[in-house]
C-alpha cells in the first residue's frame, strides 16, 4: 500500500511539472524585453507567434529594478532580448551581460531612434552627467513614432535570428502608431503654444515635449534618472523658472519625490498633477497609455 502510494504521489509530482514547463514546450520561440511599456509593443508587433516575456512587474522602475535568479534565467534561455539601452536599464546590466556572454542575441531600441540629447537652458543647471548638455536620453517610449522606427527595425531582427515573418504586422503596427501621432498631436494643438511647458517630477518627458512642440522649464530631480539627487538651491532656481514662465501645473511621474513636489505646489501655487510615464494601464495597450499620458497633460495644462 505504502509504494502503490508512493508511486501515486512521485506520478502526480512529475505530472504537475510537465503542466508547468507546458508553455515552454510549446514550439515557439522566446522573446525577453526589459521593462512593460517596450514589452507592450511588441506583443502587439508579433501577437500569437512568439511568447514574449517582461520579467520586470509593471511600473517598477527601470533605474533600480534588479532581477531574480529566475529572472536571469529567463534572460539566459531566451531566444532573442529586446532591451532599451542608453542606460535606462541600471539594475539589470549585470543579468544582461550573464546573458550575452551566454550568446542570446539583442535587439536595441535606442539604436534605431534619433536619440534625444539634453538641449541648451533644459532643466536646472547642475553638474550632473547626466544633465549636463548633449546627455542622452534613455525615455524613448513617450513619441508613437521612435516606437514605429523599432518595431520596424525589429521585425527584420526576428527575421534574421528567429527565422519568423511577422512583417504583415509590422506594417499594421506601423499604421496605427502614426494614426496615434496624429490623433495626439490634434489633442494638444488645442493647447496655446504659451500653454506648453513642463515642469516634471523627472526629465522623463523629452521625447514628448520634442515630438509635440512643448517647452521643458525644469524638473524636481535634475537628470534623466530617479537615482539623480537635488539640492535646496535647484530646487530654488526651479520655483524661479516656474514664475518666470508662468507655468500651470507640476506633473509628478514614478520616482519623483512626492512630498518635496507638493511643497512646490503650494509654495508657487500651481497644482501638482500626477502622471503614469513608466507603467501600462489596465488594458496593457500601448495605444491606451500614451492616449492616457496625452489627455492628462493636455487637462492639466489647459
Amino acid at each position: 500500500m505504502r509504494k502503490t502510494l508512493l508511486s501515486f504521489l512521485v506520478a502526480s509530482l512529475l505530472l504537475a511539472a510537465c503542466q508547468s514547463s507546458a508553455p515552454a514546450q510549446d514550439g515557439k520561440k522566446t522573446i525577453v524585453v526589459t521593462y512593460s511599456i517596450l514589452g507592450a509593443v511588441v506583443e502587439e508587433l508579433v501577437g500569437e507567434r512568439v511568447n514574449v516575456i517582461v520579467p520586470m512587474p509593471d511600473g517598477q522602475d527601470p533605474h533600480e529594478w534588479e532581477p531574480s535568479a529566475r529572472d536571469i534565467e529567463t534572460l539566459t534561455k531566451a531566444d532573442l532580448i529586446v532591451q532599451n539601452g542608453l542606460g535606462l536599464e541600471g539594475g539589470m546590466e549585470k543579468a544582461l551581460g550573464q546573458a550575452r556572454d551566454a550568446g542570446v542575441p539583442f535587439f536595441t531600441a535606442s539604436d534605431h531612434i534619433s536619440v534625444r540629447h539634453v538641449g541648451e537652458g533644459e532643466g536646472i543647471p547642475t553638474g550632473d552627467a547626466d544633465q549636463t548638455e548633449g546627455a542622452e536620453d534613455p525615455h524613448l517610449w513617450t513619441d508613437p513614432l521612435s516606437m514605429a522606427s523599432i518595431a520596424a527595425a525589429l521585425a527584420e531582427q526576428i527575421k534574421t535570428n528567429l527565422g519568423i515573418d511577422v512583417s504583415d504586422r509590422a506594417q499594421d503596427l506601423q499604421s496605427r502608431l502614426e494614426s496615434l501621432n496624429t490623433e495626439i498631436a490634434n489633442s494638444v494643438n488645442a493647447l496655446p503654444a504659451e500653454n506648453r511647458k513642463l515642469v516634471t517630477g523627472h526629465e522623463s518627458m523629452g521625447y514628448f515635449a520634442q515630438r509635440y512642440g512643448f517647452e521643458l522649464i525644469g524638473a524636481i530631480i535634475p537628470g534623466v534618472s530617479t537615482q539623480s539627487e537635488v539640492s535646496a538651491s535647484e530646487l530654488s532656481a526651479l520655483k524661479t523658472l516656474i514664475a518666470e514662465n508662468q507655468v500651470r501645473a507640476i506633473f509628478i511621474e514614478l520616482g519623483a519625490p512626492q512630498a518635496v513636489t507638493e511643497a512646490i505646489g503650494q509654495e508657487t501655487g500651481i497644482k501638482v498633477v500626477e502622471l503614469t510615464t513608466h507603467n501600462l494601464p489596465a488594458d496593457g495597450s500601448y495605444f491606451t497609455f500614451m492616449r492616457n499620458l496625452a489627455g492628462v497633460i493636455v487637462d492639466g495644462l489647459r
